[in-house]
């Protein structure tokens, strides 16, 4: 038999829910309309899975399930909420939430999250899954652009070609080849992911490697 405590201060909401999840033979649900009232049967008893009201009066269903873990640390932990927690996502899943499931959802994605949490795995609703998408490709961009690295010759390149000094310019100002010059700015394409001069200076202007004021002229055409 699966022990499931329901945690929601609209009774009428709770009972219906109540009602729901014990169509299912295995399931036996009792519900309170507190979280003091949830502390409380926790005393008395464990439970397989905790369905808990995001807000309610007396605390928020992330301060009940703290305090739930620090009595029963395998606790499977279920938000019902009728609120978007798409803001807050990584905020509950730090407090050790299992899942979550909107109360305008059907009683079978209800049922299909409990039994997914006591399997440990976790349904995620899709905008939520696009959302951690999106933060997951900029991190990647974060992370390539934090690791780029410019050697002091080639930032000074960039400078030059920023102040629209050509190829043949910068050779002579930094004593090196007009060929030399241009191994460099390839180089530096390579490490910008760009191709071309002035798409260069933007990205290294973006990085930090070029100051404002160095952004003044338009960069030469050559390479």
């Amino acid at each position: 038999m699966i022990h499931i405590l329901i945690v929601d201060d609209h009774r009428l909401v709770g009972e219906g829910t109540k009602n729901m999840l014990e169509n299912e033979q295995d399931f036996q649900v009792e519900l309170v309309t507190s979280g003091t009232e949830a502390e409380q049967m926790m005393e008395q008893r464990t439970y397989d899975v905790f369905l808990l009201d995001w807000r309610m009066p007396d605390m928020s269903g992330t301060e009940l399930s703290k305090r739930i873990l620090q009595k029963q640390p395998n606790a499977k932990i279920v938000i019902y909420t009728g609120y978007d927690v798409a803001p807050f996502f990584n905020y509950l899943i730090e407090s050790g939430i299992t899942g979550f499931v909107s109360k305008t959802g059907t009683s079978e994605q209800l049922i299909t999250a409990i039994r997914c949490a006591l399997r440990d795995e976790v349904v995620i609703p899709v905008h939520l899954l696009r959302q951690l998408h999106r933060c997951e490709v900029k991190a990647k961009i974060a992370e390539s652009e934090e690791h780029v690295a410019l050697s002091q010759l080639e930032q000074e390149i960039l400078m030059e070609v920023a102040n629209g000094l050509c190829n043949k310019d910068i050779a002579k100002k930094h004593h090196i080849s007009q060929r030399s010059v241009e191994r460099h700015l390839s180089r530096i394409f390579i490490k910008l992911h760009v191709s071309s001069r002035i798409e260069a200076v933007e990205k290294a202007k973006q990085l930090g490697f070029i100051p404002e004021l160095h952004m003044l002229l338009t960069p030469s055409s050559d390479r």
